[in-house]
Order: structure tokens, then C-alpha cells, then sequence
């Protein structure tokens, strides 16, 4: 709902704040599309109707569909509802709705096969642990553990918001469908200790979170 980010921008959901009179949900699709993406899938719900009426079910002749949350599901229930409506079984990218992280998809994806990784983090150094999900590795960047206050190494990863994933590790957990439930705080954890196999590629491209207003107005220059 974008709560932090109302001061400046009220009357559009979070991921349409305009970035110089362009949604910032439109550079980033254009941004994907220039990779090769051919398909996107948005999870909508506070203020969904914005969204779905500027995009529509197609954009630049690529493919869009929605999965509308009447109730907010979290990360994780999101994740679930779509594989489930759009029967996903093939390996997709997840990407948050209001972070830009400027990585070449080629090379997660490559990182992401060489591993035989269930899920792929793309993640930057940060010492901002509070705000963004740190992950502690090992030496081949295996994911240990996420949030833990002991790090393996001096290095501080901290999670991009762009995942590689392959579909049927989620089969691996149980969850209850049209739940809540948070993909950074349960549904990883269960993944870590079922033995799945996650790994972090660190990348030193350009991240930007708009999500509050001293770095949405950052976003307006760097964009």
C-alpha cells in the first residue's frame, strides 16, 4: 500500500509512482522486455484497477496477466496464488514491484543452471540490514541461513529482489493456499530446512528502492 511513500505520492499504488511522468512499473517492464521477457504476470490488489486498466492484457505486444489479491497474501501467498491460477511449472524470474535492480538476466541465469540452485537471490553488498533482507553464505555463495545476526563472512548480502526459481520446490513445503504468508520470513526458512538448494550472486549493478521518499526522489535523477 505503499504507506511510507504517501506523503509524496498518494493517488496511485506504489509500484505506478510516476519517475519523471513515466510509472516506475513501466520502466521496469520495458527493462525486462529489452532482456527477452515475453510474459508477465502482476499481482495486484490495493488500487488494482490503475494497474490493469494502463497495461492491459497486452503492453508492447508482450503478454500480461494479473492475480488479484481481495485479501493481501504477502510475498509468499502471491507467489502461490499465480503458480496456481497459471499452473507455472517451468523456471520464472520473481521481481518485486518497487525496487529497479539493473542486472544482465543472462548471468543470474547462467549462475542459476551451473549451481543446479532451486532459487537464485541476486543480491548487492549493504550494511542496510535492517531494511533489506540479509542472507548469510558460505564460500560458494550457498545460502545458510537468511537474517542471522552471525555472518559467515565479512561481506554483508543483502537480497536485490530479483529471484531465478524453479516452480517445484514450493511442492517441497506446506503452505495453505489464499493464506498470508511472507516469502522473506516462512516460506525460506522451510526451504533452508528442507535442504533445497538457494543460492546468492552478487551483483554491483545499480539497485533502487522507491519505497520511501528521500530514495523516490533519488529514482526521478538516477532513472
Amino acid at each position: 500500500m505503499g504507506t511510507r511513500l504517501k506523503s509524496v505520492v498518494s493517488e496511485v499504488p506504489k509500484p505506478m509512482a510516476p519517475i519523471n511522468g513515466t510509472p516506475f512499473l513501466e520502466i521496469q517492464i520495458k527493462y525486462w522486455i529489452s532482456q527477452g521477457i515475453k510474459k508477465f504476470i502482476l499481482s495486484v490488489g490495493y488500487k488494482k484497477e490503475i494497474i490493469i486498466n494502463y497495461f492491459g492484457s497486452k503492453f508492447q505486444n508482450i503478454d500480461i496477466k494479473y492475480v488479484v489479491e481481495d485479501i493481501p497474501l504477502g510475498t509468499g501467498g502471491a507467489i502461490l496464488r499465480a503458480m496456481a491460477e497459471y499452473n507455472i511449472n517451468k523456471p520464472f524470474l520473481l521481481l518485486n514491484g518497487d525496487t529497479y535492480f539493473d542486472i544482465p538476466l543472462e548471468e543470474l541465469y547462467n549462475f542459476h543452471s551451473t549451481k543446479n540452485s532451486n532459487l537464485t537471490f541476486s543480491v548487492f553488498e549493504s550494511s542496510n540490514t535492517t531494511r533489506y533482507l540479509s542472507l548469510n553464505v558460505n564460500s560458494d555463495m550457498k545460502i545458510v541461513s537468511p537474517n542471522s545476526t552471525e555472518q559467515l563472512n565479512d561481506n554483508k548480502y543483502v537480497n536485490g529482489g530479483v529471484y531465478a526459481i524453479d516452480p517445484e520446490i514450493f511442492h517441497q513445503i506446506e503452505c495453505e493456499p489464499n493464506k498470508h504468508i511472507s516469502l522473506e520470513a516462512e516460506i525460506i526458512p522451510r526451504l533452508i530446512t528442507n535442504n533445497m538448494l538457494l543460492y546468492a550472486y552478487k551483483f554491483n549493478s545499480k539497485f533502487i528502492d522507491i519505497g520511501i521518499p528521500e530514495d523516490y526522489f533519488k529514482a526521478q535523477k538516477i532513472l
